[in-house]
């Protein structure tokens, strides 16, 4: 048997094309290689559980091995293997007939899938890194002789005579002079483990030497002795293939810790695993989060069929839960044909909902059967859960039952619960109710303890999202404000009809408006006396609720920028009916005058953590000359 020709395809340049355009990273070859053995071997097993391949399955193992004198890296497996007829069939042929026909041409066979995968344009992958590929092959057919096809690259072939005594094919690549990095053993074995590390075949690479017992020495105890095992590279059997009846947590943990070697324990996790109306098996882990907006993006991997294809999900997996760590299998999500690039189409959008669905069920879940446990979960969950409502409509729909607000005393809330504990004394004399919020407990203490003399309460909203949760809230809620509790003094956060009023006159309203202007000098700080408790501060320094929420939302990258570009400016409140400001008012000294004005300001600024550098050094000076 001997046999040249010219595979017929309308471009002479195939090959360069496939070079450059189909595969946009060339350790590809690999996968693509091991994958086509592993679907022949799957192949040859479904047929004989249907009777209809009678011999001895043998050692089904797949085998990639390299030679670095001869240049040259071989896949081996004991699969279906092909006729000389059908080298020529679906080598030359089908390879370039187009995807889209081959699948309609085996629309009816239930392996479809497997077949395409095994004959699709995958192979000529080869070609990226090998001047010469040639496949040795025997079918697993009563009477077939074995045959041997060689290509250089161009669209000439020769088929002759075989050499391979028993069933399946060898594929081996001669190495071009420009991809020699890959006749490198740890080179491989990367590879190999990046993409090949759960195909449903075991896949052989060398050898590597292990530890076992031999016997015990004279005191009784074990010895140990070096032997070679064959290197194994893949579990065939990864968890997401199995039914969640079947594991136990310790068995999520384990999975957990070889994708993830370096990384402590998920806090709980999703098994993915639907049939109808798509294909999807899976299990998401909920990582902690806490607040490292450093979104770990690429850390869900998507598989088809158990073969590694990217960890770039944004298409299947919803922006939110992209903070998610796990696995997604599928083979109904459509790849371009170097597997490599996702496609946006109804499967997609199904699946991207259904993930949405079954996360959202689950904190329900988890929330309703033990809340003290949810809770205490809370600050790890808090951010990815607002995330979602914020960026998803359906997940906010569902996550305002587990949705959580913390307050100051560490109370825990769902939306719902936290309307109806503040909506009696929180609501203003435009019946808007008003949500007081905290984001650095500590150093906002002072405005938080004068909330709480008024019976007012206090959210910890501290989270780098939570400039924008606030803004889903209000949009959501009915008649609902958020205001940060230093954006004004107590009696102005929530306006009452019974508020204090201002017992200086005009004239001295204006005095001390002077008095304070001229020792702050500083056009930033807009000053105004307002009617406040005498036991409040003599000055408050607070900053517009709407201008300090676009600046954070200016810092998250939330299209504010023009805010983020603005000086900072704060409204000085000076509290009229103070003992201070009636002592200012009454001293003869206007250097005494100017000094209390300064030194109540300053205060106002150590109060919230503002008063730094030189400014703090003086304030301690007069401090001490005051004593």
């Amino acid at each position: 048997m001997q046999e040249k020709g010219t595979i017929s395809i309308h471009t002479e340049n195939i090959f360069p094309i496939i070079k450059k355009f189909l595969y946009s990273d060339n350790e590809i070859f690999l996968r693509e290689l091991v994958s086509n053995a592993v679907d022949a071997t799957q192949k040859i097993k479904r047929l004989a559980t249907l009777g209809q391949y009678t011999g001895e399955l043998g050692d089904i193992t797949v085998e990639v091995a390299f030679d670095k004198d001869k240049k040259t890296i071989t896949i081996s497996d004991r699969g279906l293997g092909m006729t000389a007829e059908e080298i020529k069939k679906y080598i030359n042929q089908i390879a370039f007939s187009g995807a889209a026909e081959f699948v309609e041409k085996f629309k009816d066979a239930k392996d479809a899938n497997e077949i395409i995968g095994k004959f699709g344009l995958g192979f000529y992958s080869a070609f990226m890194v090998a001047d010469k590929v040639e496949i040795n092959t025997l079918s697993y057919q009563e009477g077939a002789a074995a045959a041997k096809w060689t290509c250089d690259g161009s669209t000439e072939f020769e088929i002759s005579a075989g050499e391979r005594k028993e069933r399946g094919t060898d594929v081996t690549l001669f190495i071009n002079a420009d991809s020699e990095e890959f006749l490198d053993k740890w080179k491989l074995q990367g590879i190999l483990d990046k993409y090949c590390k759960f195909l449903p075949v075991p896949i052989k690479f060398g050898t590597k030497t292990e530890s076992v017992e031999d016997g015990v020495d004279d005191k009784g105890e074990k010895k140990w002795k070096s032997v070679e095992v064959d290197n194994i590279i893949n579990t065939t059997s990864p968890i997401w293939t199995k039914s969640p009846n079947d594991l136990k947590d310790e068995d999520y943990l384990a999975f957990y810790k070889q994708l993830y070697p370096m990384s402590e324990d998920p806090l709980f996790w999703i098994h993915l695993n639907v049939d109808y109306p798509f294909n999807l098996t899976g299990v998401l882990y909920f990582p902690k989060i806490k607040n490292d907006f450093e979104f770990q993006k690429n850390k869900i991997k998507l598989f088809s069929r158990q073969v590694f294809i990217t960890d770039e999900v944004k298409d299947i997996v919803p922006e939110f839960l992209m903070l998610l760590h796990g696995v997604i299998d599928s083979p109904d999500i459509p790849l371009n044909v170097s597997r490599s690039f996702l496609q946006a189409d109804s499967n997609v959008k199904k699946i991207n909902s259904y993930i949405t669905k079954k996360v959202a069920d689950k904190l329900g879940e988890l929330f309703k059967k033990d809340r003290k446990a949810y809770e205490e979960k809370w600050n790890d969950i808090g951010l990815f859960v607002k995330y979602g409502m914020i960026s998803e409509d359906k997940f906010a729909e569902k996550g305002k039952d587990f949705a959580l607000l913390k307050n100051t005393k560490g109370e825990y809330f769902t939306l719902p619960e936290y309307k109806e504990k503040v909506k009696a004394i929180q609501t203003d004399k435009n019946e808007q109710t008003i949500y007081l919020y905290a984001t650095d407990v500590n150093k906002q203490d002072g405005f938080i303890q004068s909330a709480n003399k008024k019976d007012y309460d206090v959210l910890v909203m501290d989270s780098p999202i939570d400039s924008h949760f606030i803004q889903h809230v209000e949009g959501k809620e009915e008649k609902t404000q958020l205001k940060r509790v230093d954006a004004d003094v107590a009696e102005k956060l929530i306006q009452k009809e019974d508020t204090y009023a201002n017992l200086l006159t005009e004239e001295q309203s204006t005095q001390v408006k002077e008095i304070f202007e001229k020792a702050i000098n500083n056009k930033d700080y807009t000053v105004e006396v307002e009617g406040l408790s005498p036991e409040e501060m003599p000055v408050t320094v607070t900053m517009d609720e709407f201008m300090r929420r676009m600046k954070d939302m200016a810092q998250m990258g939330g299209g504010m920028s023009f805010y983020g570009a603005m000086p900072d400016h704060y409204k000085v409140a000076i509290n009229g009916n103070h003992p201070v400001i009636d002592k200012l008012l009454k001293s003869e000294d206007e250097a005494e005058k100017e000094k209390l004005a300064k030194q109540s300001f300053d205060l106002a600024l150590l109060s919230q953590g503002m008063l730094t550098g030189k400014d703090l050094t003086e304030f301690v000076k007069r401090s001490v000359e005051l004593i």
